[in-house]
């Protein structure tokens, strides 16, 4: 088809449409990194603390950074409608709802972690594009050390919001085990923020966390530290098919499984862990179960991760069955039901993840 054919073709209202959309995807993808070193040297932060506006020579002063980079950076932040400027004093300053999701650590909408994830995720672009013609995987302990620290500071939130709250009373008689004393594995700890905020809500039970990632361990054991719960929580740096232990009250698995070269494997080795009547906590990725179900903004950041970290990760291990982050509810009852179990539900969902009880 030659160019002028093409050019013919085209509805004007329909390239405008996709134009538009690309100034956009450009605008945030050049501004991510400008997120993440607002996060790392705390302007965000000294911008809420100071509890008026300011300029740019004030917010470097108080950060101890050099004015004209800060005033690059306070501009780009007001044109991506994560501060505000007023011209008549030239100074800046943020809404609470600003300073909420770029602040606030503990809050389900706190977005900077997303963004040092995506970042460091983009590291591994070219090593991705060469398994693209190989069809080799890219293991998750390959990536850049940002991938593992973005993707607690994206998750925790989440989960501090939900995990206690809602999830764990949402299945069937788990909650009243973990508060009299029960047995819990957290399988896929990543940094442990799942676990400690278990271990902190239920004192009389006790949690064994694993992660076939080493450096991870390590640093789920100082967090453990840090928030008073290391007594009761085990970390052992193993993988999912041979975690140690038995006879477990609940088994957890977070936004994991489907990064597993082997889920059914995986699946089978967590039935025979469990005890009689025990259940399997699986929260994954929110998605239905057609690609087209998935074609949309929430599907679109999960696809897009699943590209660069998931699917290369269980392609890198034993079986390499390549879930991706939107399998779905129908593929994820497949795993399940090949490992043994009898029975899955969904016990409850949020608009990033779905929450399944396998017993």
């Amino acid at each position: 088809m030659s160019t002028g054919t093409q050019a013919a073709m085209i509805n004007e209202e329909n390239l405008h449409a996709l134009l538009g959309q690309f100034v956009g995807d450009l605008g945030a993808t050049l501004s991510a990194g400008s997120i993440v070193i607002g996060h790392e040297l705390g302007l965000y932060k000294a911008m809420a603390e100071a509890g008026k506006p300011l300029n740019s020579e004030e917010l470097a002063a108080q950060t101890d950074t050099r004015e004209r980079y800060v005033r690059e950076w306070l501009n780009s932040q007001a044109a991506s409608g994560y501060v505000e400027y007023d011209a008549e004093s030239g100074r800046y300053y943020m809404t609470p709802e600003q300073t909420f999701v770029m602040t606030d650590e503990s809050s389900a909408a706190y977005l900077p972690g997303a963004f040092i994830l995506a970042t460091s995720t983009l590291k591994a672009t070219d090593k991705i594009a060469e398994r693209f013609k190989s069809g080799e995987g890219l293991g998750w302990h390959e990536h850049d050390k940002g991938v593992f620290c973005g993707t607690e500071l994206f998750f925790r939130p989440g989960y501090g919001a939900h995990l206690v709250a809602d999830w764990i009373p949402a299945l069937d008689g788990v909650e009243e085990k973990l508060k009299a004393g029960g047995k819990v594995a957290d399988v896929g700890c990543g940094h442990g923020a799942s676990t400690i905020l278990m271990a902190k809500a239920y004192p009389n039970s006790e949690f064994y966390a694993f992660d076939y990632h080493a450096g991870s361990i390590e640093i789920a054991r100082q967090k453990a530290e840090e928030a008073g719960v290391a007594d009761r929580i085990t970390f052992e740096a193993i993988d999912s098919k041979h975690f140690t232990g038995e006879g477990y009250d609940l088994v957890c698995t977070f936004d994991c499984l489907h990064d597993m070269g082997d889920p059914v494997g995986a699946s089978k080795h967590i039935k025979e862990s469990l005890s009689e009547g025990g259940s399997w906590l699986i929260v994954e990725p929110y998605a239905g179960d057609t690609p087209e179900s998935n074609h949309n903004p929430v599907g679109r950041i999960y696809y897009s991760a699943s590209t660069m970290i998931c699917t290369p990760a269980s392609l890198a291990q034993e079986v390499g069955a390549a879930l991706g982050a939107q399998a779905g509810e129908q593929r994820l009852r497949e795993v399940v039901t090949e490992g043994g179990f009898e029975t899955l539900r969904r016990a409850t969902e949020t608009p990033f993840n779905i929450i399944l009880e396998a017993r």
